[in-house]
């Protein structure tokens, strides 16, 4: 995902000395590479999870850089609007496209940039497939569609919109399927399980893949603020 963020990164035109929101940073591994884009810039890092924002605060310091833990759903706490926004690997994770869209049009200058890819339609199809066998529910990823993420974004305000899904299947060797699962593609299924319901619900979610191949589908997304 890290190596994906950097192609995301390299989507968006910089000169080096602009205001850039890094919109559900995690751990900060992508947003150290959108700050080497600018020399002579400033980085907001957001994220929902003050522990990830604390993460992320450790691994890139206070150099050129601005932490706030916020929700994508909500009115951002900007008092400055921001020249481009970033996201990676984030969107899928919030339930409301709708007002996520509109919130970060808001704090986005006009002419500005969106540059992100999330998990879109189809993603992880396989495992989804297991779940609803197992009677599980979806957990709370939304992986949307291109067209519907192109109308919404038009609603909030973008113009120059490009919306399109490719796949990026990912194969594990064994012995990693049933780790990776339960900390990347389970983590909202099992984070309140007990341990010993947490392992059985992993490893039958794992024997019913038909391969150790996560099958990743990726929503790339770029547009810009109307002016």
């Amino acid at each position: 995902m890290t190596r994906w963020g950097a192609t995301v990164v390299g989507w968006l035109d910089l000169v080096g000395d602009e205001r850039v929101l890094d919109a559900g940073c995690g751990t900060g591994q992508v947003t150290a590479t959108l700050r080497d884009r600018l020399p002579n810039g400033h980085v907001i890092a957001l994220d929902g999870s003050p522990s990830m924002i604390e993460r992320a605060r450790t691994r890139l310091g206070g150099d050129r850089m601005e932490y706030r833990v916020a929700d994508l759903q909500r009115p951002l706490p900007f008092d400055r609007s921001v020249d481009a926004i970033l996201s990676t690997a984030t969107f899928h994770w919030v339930p409301d496209h709708d007002a996520m869209f509109a919130n970060l049009a808001a704090v986005l200058t006009p002419g500005g940039q969106l540059a992100a890819q999330c998990g879109g339609a189809g993603n992880i199809a396989s495992i989804e497939a297991a779940l609803h066998d197992m009677g599980a529910d979806a957990g709370r990823k939304h992986f949307a569609t291109p067209e519907a993420t192109a109308a919404r974004l038009q609603v909030a305000g973008f113009v120059d919109i490009e919306c399109w899904l490719h796949e990026e299947p990912t194969p594990l060797p064994e012995a990693d399927l049933e780790p990776y699962l339960e900390a990347i593609c389970l983590g909202d299924h099992v984070e309140h399980m007990t341990d010993d319901v947490r392992s059985a619900f992993v490893q039958e979610v794992a024997q019913r893949m038909p391969e150790p191949t996560i099958d990743y589908v990726r929503l790339n997304i770029r547009a810009r603020r109307a002016g």
